[in-house]
C-alpha cells in the first residue's frame, strides 16, 4: 500500500508538469510555426484570416488555463474539519480516499477532509468536490477543444510544409509508426517527427478532455458523484436535472461558458444539512 500510495503522490507532481509543458509547447508552435505557415500572406504580414484564428487560438487555451487555475483556487476541501482521520493499511475504502459521514470523504493523496468529492485530479493536483466541479467541467470542455484545434492546424501545417496528404482516412492511423521508422533511418527530420507525435498527444488529450466533459456533466445532472456511483449509491431526492445544473452552475452559467469567472457560490453547509437529515 505504501508503494501504491508513494506512485499516486508521484503522479500528482508529475501530471501538472506534464500538463504545463504541452501547454507551452503549443503555444509555442502555433506562434512560431503554424501561424506564419498555414496562414501566410505574400502582400501582409497579419492578414485578417491570421487574426481570426489567432483570436480563436487565444480564447480557446485562455479559457482552458483559466478554468485549470480556479479549479486549484477553489479547493473543495472542508474549512471546518477539526479531526483528520488516521486511516490503517488495511482500510476497507479506496486506496486514495476515506468515506466519511455526510457526504464527506478523507483524501489520502490530498490529506485533506472532501466536501462532495467527485475524485482526485492528478492534472489539477488537488479533488474534485463541491467548490470546483464547475471549473473541472469548463477546463475539460475547453481542453478539448484547444487540443483538437491545434490537432486541426498541426494537420494543415504538415499538409502545406511536407506536402503530407490527409485525404486518405487510414494515413493518420499509419504517420506514427511510419514517420518512428522515416526518422531512425534519417529520412525525415526531428522536428517532422515531433510534429507527429504532438498530433497524438493533442488526439488523446482531446478525446480523454472530451470524455471525462460528458461523465461529469451526466453525473452533475443526476445529482451524483463518481464516489457515489462506485459505492452503487442513487442519486433519489436530489432535484431534477435542473436544478442539479444550476446548483453546480449558477444562474450566470451563460457567463462561465465564456469567461473563466465564478458564477456561483456553493454553500458547503447546505449539502452538510442535507445529508445530516438524511441519515437521521
Amino acid at each position: 500500500m505504501l508503494f501504491r500510495m508513494v506512485k499516486l503522490r508521484l503522479l500528482n507532481t508529475i501530471a501538472p508538469v506534464y500538463f504545463y509543458t504541452a501547454t507551452v509547447v503549443t503555444f509555442t508552435l502555433h506562434f512560431l510555426l503554424f501561424m506564419p505557415t498555414v496562414f501566410q500572406s505574400p502582400d501582409e504580414a497579419l492578414n485578417p484570416t491570421m487574426l481570426v484564428h489567432i483570436g480563436v487560438f487565444l480564447f480557446l487555451i485562455g479559457n482552458a488555463l483559466g478554468n485549470y487555475t480556479m479549479t486549484i483556487w477553489y479547493p473543495s476541501e472542508s474549512a471546518n474539519e477539526t479531526v483528520i482521520p488516521v486511516c490503517s493499511p488495511d482500510c476497507p475504502d479506496r486506496i486514495d480516499a476515506h468515506y466519511l459521514l455526510n457526504g464527506r470523504h478523507f483524501c489520502k493523496v490530498c490529506k485533506k477532509v472532501i466536501l462532495k468529492r467527485d475524485h482526485h485530479c492528478f492534472f489539477t493536483g488537488n479533488c474534485i468536490g463541491n467548490k470546483n466541479m464547475r471549473y473541472f467541467i469548463m477546463f475539460s470542455i475547453y481542453t478539448s477543444c484547444c487540443c483538437l484545434y491545434s490537432l486541426v492546424i498541426g494537420v494543415a501545417y504538415l499538409t502545406t510544409e511536407y506536402s503530407i496528404s490527409f485525404e486518405n482516412p487510414l494515413t493518420f492511423l499509419t504517420l506514427l509508426p511510419l514517420s518512428t521508422g522515416y526518422f531512425f533511418l534519417g529520412s525525415i527530420s526531428g522536428l517532422q517527427f515531433f510534429l507527429v507525435i504532438m498530433l497524438y498527444v493533442w488526439l488523446g488529450i482531446g478525446l480523454v478532455s472530451a470524455g471525462f466533459c460528458c461523465q461529469q456533466l451526466l453525473l452533475v445532472a443526476r445529482g451524483q458523484t463518481w464516489c457515489e456511483l462506485q459505492k452503487g449509491q442513487l442519486s433519489e431526492g436530489r432535484g431534477t436535472w435542473r436544478a442539479n445544473l444550476t446548483d453546480v452552475f449558477g444562474s450566470r452559467w451563460a457567463l462561465g461558458l465564456f469567461l473563466p469567472v465564478q458564477t456561483v457560490e456553493t454553500k458547503p453547509g447546505n449539502w452538510q444539512v442535507y445529508h445530516d437529515h438524511k441519515h437521521d
